[in-house]
């Protein structure tokens, strides 16, 4: 019963409802913007390299990390092949346009939250859509409401999806025992998040910031292995996905199953721009202006959806291997690998799908916390926590038993709700970071290095920081 419903509900909501809210808020946001996903690209990639000021805090690079921990995960691999198998090569171009518009969306919602943070007594800073929905709109109860959406999103639906993706992954073994095995790997996963997690936000910034840029390399340099080794095929792939991505009779003739709802469904799934969870973390790092973090966080929806979806993609398609609807998820992934590296390539992907899955719950935690917060109204008392964090432990090892279908329709559908508050609240109070970017754009057009004050644009809110003292600018 739960299967078909929570199967309908997400077909509802990515047939009439996301595709307004993703492509047509991406859209009003690039425009309002002057595309600034595009036009300020080089900023972007100069703001990663800068250090935070304050050792209490992360930097930027790591708040790149800790957003791009949760967006590079098994959707960027598992959830590439499924949009493929299902809804043919066309569903990466409808990848590429949730990236490329969702990212307008992105740098709109991670200056927000870096306009709207506050600090912590330990002296590091935090917030997110929970905050600046409060400051912002005035309207705590709608914050509440998305936080508690968030923590069942990111801790219970995304988590558990990551967990049982990482498990999928080693069913093509022979070793494979769908009665035992599915525990054992969900024992170890959970061994390993209550590790990092129980180290606190510093560990988790470190742990993401080594891993995060070690496996994507790997990744990436695998993939274009497999490309070289096939590059005749390239022409005849962008032509499939283009002619496939604008195929009228498939795309209208059964929408639910088609390239446009199953590349809406995995861009957003893989790069969450627009549904408010990377601002938890862009909102923590200690930068001198709110809108350098919201071009890093374009980056970090580049990475994602550009770069690395799209090197899967095409190491799929250049592969050789013709998919089967029973292929949908790891199968393809690890077909298209041994096709190109036989056993080598089988357990290559079990690894990196492993390390992308472990990253993806440590990174999906760090925004359940800072909502815990949020909720709390102040620092979790340590009994709190402990229960969260044990909660968090036990959902990994039991997501690895999930069904394939069930799991990634309660995670879309979970997106989808975040999805529906966010992008509203940041239509609403798109003008301070509107006006954010023109200032930062005119203090670099002046020589200087941006520094924010919140009396430049004319801000009326009340926020903890961004006053005209250097005090209140450290």
């Amino acid at each position: 019963m739960y299967t078909k419903f929570i199967g309908n509900l997400s077909n509802a909501l990515y047939t009439y409802l996301l595709p307004l809210l993703l492509i047509g808020g991406g859209l009003y946001f690039s425009f309002k913007t002057r595309f600034v996903q595009l036009r300020l690209l080089k900023d972007s990639i100069k703001i990663m390299r800068e250090p935070a000021k304050d050792e209490k805090s992360i930097s930027s690079f790591q708040a790149l990390m800790v957003s791009t921990a949760s967006r590079v995960g098994t959707g960027n691999i598992v959830g590439v092949s499924t949009a493929i198998v299902l809804g043919g090569a066309g569903s990466v171009f409808w990848m590429w346009v949730v990236a490329i518009l969702g990212a307008a969306s992105a740098f709109i919602e991670s200056t927000l939250a870096q306009i709207y943070k506050k600090r912590d007594e330990d002296g590091g800073f935090y917030g997110g859509p929970a905050y600046y929905i409060e400051n912002g709109l005035k309207n705590r109860t709608v914050g509440m409401i998305f936080a508690i959406i968030l923590i069942v999103t990111y801790m219970v639906g995304f988590n558990m999806l990551a967990a049982y993706n990482v498990s999928s992954s080693f069913s093509t073994y022979s070793f494979w025992d769908p009665e035992t095995s599915p525990i054992i790997i969900g024992i170890i996963l959970a061994v390993l998040t209550a590790v990092s997690i129980f180290g606190g936000d510093k560990r988790l910034s470190q742990i993401t910031s080594y891993l995060v840029p070690i496996m994507s390399t790997a990744y990436i340099i695998v993939a274009i292995i497999i490309i070289i080794k096939n590059v005749t095929l390239i022409p005849r792939i962008f032509a499939d996905i283009f002619t496939q991505a604008f195929d009228i009779k498939s795309i209208f003739g059964g929408f639910t199953g088609s390239c446009v709802m199953l590349g809406l469904k995995r861009g957003l799934y893989s790069n969450e721009a627009g549904i408010g969870s990377a601002p938890n973390a862009a909102a923590s790092a200690d930068t001198s202006h709110p809108a350098k973090q919201g071009l890093v966080q374009v980056m970090s929806v580049y990475l994602d959806t550009i770069i690395i979806c799209t090197a899967t993609a095409f190491m799929l398609l250049a592969s050789g291997v013709v998919p089967t609807p029973e292929m949908a998820g790891a199968p393809y992934n690890v077909a298209a690998l041994k096709a190109s590296f036989g056993n080598f390539g089988q357990y290559f992907f079990s690894f990196a799908l492993f390390l992308f899955g472990f990253t993806t719950l440590i990174g999906n935690y760090f925004y359940a916390e800072s909502n815990l917060n949020y909720i709390i109204g102040k620092k979790p008392s340590k009994t709190t926590l402990i229960i969260f964090r044990v909660a968090a432990v036990l959902i990994v090892l039991f997501g690895t038993e999930l069904e394939f279908s069930v799991a990634w329709d309660t995670a879309d559908v979970l997106m989808a709700f975040m999805a529906m508050i966010n992008i509203p609240a940041i239509f609403i109070l798109k003008d301070p970071a509107i006006k954010c970017m023109s200032d930062y754009s005119e203090q670099r057009k002046n020589g200087k290095n941006p520094v924010f004050k919140a009396s430049s644009i004319g801000l009326k809110d009340k926020v903890d920081f961004w006053g005209d003292t250097a005090e209140q600018n450290k």
